[in-house]
C-alpha cells in the first residue's frame, strides 16, 4: 500500500531526480566501468518522462500497448536500470549491484530478452534511434488496420532518448529523414544536447543546427534551454503529442557529469566512473548522503513506485476495450491476437507455388518474388520492402498498398483516390537506405505484430551488417533477402559482385544463411524463413536463370531444411567423389557428374544450401551426407574460400574466389573465374589423382 508522501512536490520531484543520478553513479563506481556522465545529465528529462507521460506497466512489460522506450544512448544504461528498478519492473537492487558483472541482469548496454523492460539492444550508435522508427511504423501500421471507428486498441508513442553520438551516425540521418517523409507523429525523440562526446567537446566535429536539420527531415522541433526544468520539459512533451502530423525532436540542453565539481561538462564524466573521491565531492554539493551506496529514499521509492498501480489500470482498461472490440469485430481480433504472439494461422502457406522442372528455369530472385506473392496473400503481418530496388529483387507485395501518409502537407489525399497509400499499406519503400532499412526492420520485429522483410543486393549487405547482427543477438526474425549473389551479376563489375559476403554472414552467430539452388529450393528456403522466429534469415539469391531441377530424378527440395542433403547418389551409395555446391553452383556439378560417369567415375552430389541448418543436424546424419573419411570432396561456390575446409577435409577442394570480380557479360565471368563444368572435371579428376598416389 503506497503512503502518502511528506516532501513537498519539488522536492520530491528533486530528491526522485538525484536517486536516479546516485543511483546510477555508484553501480559505476562499484563496477569501476561505466558511463556515469549521462545519467547525470539526462535523469530530470528522463523522469518527467517516466513519471509523467509513459504508459507501462511494470509488472506486464510485454503489454501489447504500452509506450516504447529506446535508450539509444545505450552507454547510459544505468540511467535505464535505475529508472526500471525503480518503477517497479523485476530488476532486484542486487542486479544493479552488480552492474556489468558476469550474469549480471545490466550489462554495459542494454539487452533485449535479457533486462525485463528493455525493449531493444543498444550501444552501437544511431542504431536505437533507427529502431525507433521502426517501432513508430509499426505502431501506425497496426493501427491503421486494426483499429475500427470507436474501437481503438492500437494507440501508443515510442520515446527514444539520443546522444550527440546518436545523431552524428549517418544511420541516424538515413531513419530521421524516412521518419520524417513518413510523417510518424508518436515518434518522439528527446536529445541529450551536453556538447560533449567520449573524447572531446561537440565543438571540434559537431557544429551544425541540429534543430534546422531535423526541420529540413520534416520533424517538428522545439529547444529546452535548461535540462533541469522540468516544467519546460514537460511542456514540450505535451506540444510533441499534440504533434500528430510530425515526429517530434526536444533538444534539451544538459551538462554531462551534472553536479560532480570537477567533471561536469568534461569528457571526464563520459565513459569512466568519477572516482571515489569525486563521488564523495558530488554527493556532497547535491546534499546527497555519503553512506549508504545504493541510497534509495522512500519517499522517492513510493513515488516511483506509483507506476504499478498506473500501469495495472491502464492495462485494465485496455483489456476492456478489447473485449469489446473481440465482440465487435471477433475475426479481426484473433488475427491480432495470432500476429502479436507471432502464430502462424493455418493456410499460411497454401498459395506457395511449386514450380515444375525446366532445364532453362528461372533466377531465384524471380522464384521468391513469386513464393513471395503467395505467401502475402495469407500472412497479413508480413511487412517490408527493398532500398528502392523492388524491380530488381522482386519484393513487391502486389495490390498490398504502399505503407505512406495518405495525406499530402494540405491535409489532401495523395494521388487518384489516395494511390492505394496508407499506414496499412505493406510494402514500405525505404530509399536507397540500407543501413537504416535494416536497423527499422528490427524495431518492427521487437514490436510485435508484423513479420518484417527487406531487400538489396547482396553486396550491400556490408551497409547493413551492423543492423543484421543485432537482429541475430536480439533473435528476431527479421528476413533479409539479398538477390545479385554472385560474379553473375556481370557487367556491373566488382563493386557490384559479391565475394567474401557469404562468409561474412556466415561468420554472425544466430544468423541463418540460406543460398537455395533452384525455384523450389527457394520455397522451402522462405517457409523455413517465416517458420524461424528466434533468428533472423538471410537469403541469398541469384540475379540469372538457373535450371529447375526435376525433383523426380533428383531428391525433395525439402531436403533443404537438413541444410545439407544428398541430391544424387552414387551407384549403391558409394562413391568415390562427392561433389558439394550452393546456389547457382549447383546447376553446374549437375552437368560435371554426367561427363564424370562417363569415365566410371562414381560420384555423390551434395546441395548444401545452409550451413546453419546442417550443423543442428545429428552426427549420424551429417556422416550419413559427408562420410568422415575415404572419399574425395570437391566443392564449388562463388564466394571466398574461407570457411569450406570443415567440409572437405585437408585432402578436399575447393573452386571458389579469393579475388575481386570483373566487368563482362555474367557468363563470362563465371567461365573465366573458373565456373565451369570443364574445370569442375579437370578439378575433380587432379583431386582423385591426388587421392590414389
Amino acid at each position: 500500500m503506497i503512503t502518502a508522501l511528506s516532501l513537498y512536490p519539488g522536492q520530491l520531484d528533486q530528491q526522485s531526480i538525484n536517486t536516479i543520478r546516485f543511483l546510477s553513479v555508484d553501480a559505476v563506481e562499484k563496477a569501476n566501468s561505466g558511463h556515469p556522465g549521462l545519467p547525470m545529465g539526462a535523469a530530470p528529462m528522463a523522469y518527467v518522462l517516466w513519471t509523467g507521460f509513459l504508459r507501462h506497466n511494470p509488472t506486464n512489460p510485454h503489454w501489447i500497448n504500452r509506450d516504447r522506450f529506446v535508450l539509444s544512448a545505450g552507454h547510459g544504461s544505468m540511467l535505464l536500470y535505475s529508472l526500471l528498478h525503480l518503477t517497479g519492473y523485476d530488476l532486484p537492487l542486487e542486479q544493479i549491484k552488480q552492474f556489468r558483472q558476469w550474469r549480471s541482469k545490466c550489462p554495459g548496454h542494454p539487452e533485449r530478452g535479457l533486462t525485463p523492460g528493455v525493449e531493444t539492444t543498444t550501444g552501437p550508435l544511431g542504431q536505437g534511434f533507427a529502431n525507433s522508427v521502426g517501432l513508430a511504423i509499426a505502431e501506425s501500421h497496426l493501427a491503421a488496420r486494426y483499429n475500427r471507428p470507436g474501437h481503438t486498441i492500437v494507440n501508443h508513442h515510442t520515446y527514444t532518448l539520443v546522444s550527440d553520438g546518436d545523431l552524428m551516425e549517418g544511420v541516424a540521418s538515413e531513419a530521421a529523414s524516412l521518419a520524417g517523409h513518413l510523417k510518424l507523429g508518436k515518434l518522439v525523440c528527446l536529445y541529450d544536447d551536453n556538447h560533449i562526446t567520449l573524447s572531446a567537446g561537440t565543438h571540434i566535429t559537431f557544429t551544425e543546427n541540429r534543430a534546422l536539420r531535423f526541420e529540413a527531415y520534416g520533424w517538428h522541433t522545439q529547444t529546452v534551454e535548461n535540462g533541469n526544468d522540468l516544467a519546460a520539459i514537460d511542456r514540450a512533451l505535451r506540444s510533441a503529442q499534440a504533434e500528430q502530423g510530425r515526429p517530434s525532436l526536444i533538444l534539451v540542453r544538459t551538462h554531462i557529469g551534472y553536479g560532480s565539481p570537477n567533471k561536469q561538462d568534461t569528457f571526464g564524466a563520459h565513459g569512466s566512473p568519477l572516482g571515489d573521491k569525486e563521488v564523495k565531492l558530488t554527493k556532497q554539493a547535491m546534499g546527497w548522503p555519503l553512506d549508504p551506496p545504493f541510497y534509495i529514499p522512500d519517499q522517492a521509492l513510493a513515488h516511483f513506485r506509483f507506476a504499478l498501480e498506473r500501469g495495472k489500470q491502464a492495462e485494465a482498461e485496455w483489456d476492456a476495450r478489447f473485449s469489446d472490440y473481440a465482440k465487435a469485430f471477433p475475426d479481426l481480433a484473433s488475427e491480432f491476437q495470432r500476429a502479436m504472439a507471432g502464430e502462424l494461422a493455418k493456410g499460411w502457406d497454401a498459395d506457395i507455388p511449386i514450380f515444375p522442372s525446366d532445364p532453362k528455369g528461372m533466377a531465384t530472385r524471380v522464384a521468391s518474388g513469386k513464393v513471395l506473392i503467395g505467401i502475402s496473400a495469407n500472412l497479413p503481418a508480413l511487412i517490408g520492402g527493398s532500398a528502392d530496388l523492388d524491380p530488381s529483387t522482386h519484393t513487391a507485395l502486389k495490390a498490398l498498398g504502399d505503407f505512406e501518409n495518405p495525406c499530402d502537407e494540405a491535409g489532401n489525399l495523395q494521388g487518384s483516390a489516395g494511390g492505394g497509400w496508407s499506414y496499412a499499406g505493406r510494402n514500405l519503400h525505404f530509399g536507397v537506405r540500407e543501413h537504416a532499412m535494416g536497423a527499422i526492420a528490427n524495431g518492427l520485429a521487437v514490436h510485435g505484430g508484423v513479420i518484417p522483410f527487406t531487400a538489396t543486393f547482396f553486396t550491400f549487405s556490408d551497409y547493413m551488417r551492423p543492423a543484421i547482427r543485432l537482429a541475430a543477438l536480439m533473435e528476431q526474425g527479421v528476413i533479409f533477402v539479398f538477390t545479385h549473389d554472385s560474379l553473375a551479376v556481370g557487367e556491373d563489375g566488382a563493386t557490384h559482385q559479391p565475394v567474401e559476403q557469404l562468409a561474412s554472414l556466415r561468420a554472425i552467430p544466430n544468423l541463418l544463411v540460406i543460398r537455395p539452388c533452384d525455384a523450389n529450393e527457394t520455397t522451402v528456403a522462405w517457409r523455413v524463413a517465416i517458420e524461424t522466429r528466434n533468428r533472423p534469415v538471410a537469403l541469398v539469391l541469384t540475379r540469372q536463370e538457373i535450371p529447375t531441377l526435376d525433383r523426380t530424378q533428383f531428391a525433395p527440395a525439402d531436403g533443404l531444411r537438413r541444410g545439407a542433403y544428398v541430391l544424387v547418389d552414387a551407384p549403391e551409395g558409394k562413391p568415390n567423389l562427392i561433389l558439394i555446391a550452393t546456389g547457382s553452383e549447383v546447376g553446374l556439378i549437375v552437368e560435371a557428374r554426367q561427363k564424370l560417369q562417363k569415365q566410371k567415375i562414381a560420384v555423390r552430389l551434395v546441395s548444401m544450401p545452409s550451413w546453419e541448418l546442417f550443423e543442428t543436424q545429428s552426427q549420424e546424419y551429417r556422416d550419413s551426407v559427408l562420410p568422415p573419411s575415404g572419399r574425395a570432396r570437391l566443392a564449388v561456390e562463388a564466394g571466398v574460400t574461407q570457411g569450406w575446409h570443415r567440409y572437405i577435409g585437408d585432402r578436399g577442394d575447393v573452386i571458389g574466389v579469393d579475388r575481386f570480380g570483373a566487368s563482362a557479360p555474367g557468363s563470362v565471368v563465371m567461365s573465366e573465374y573458373g565456373f565451369s563444368v570443364e574445370n569442375i572435371c579437370q578439378r575433380a579428376l587432379a583431386l582423385l589423382e591426388r587421392e590414389h598416389v
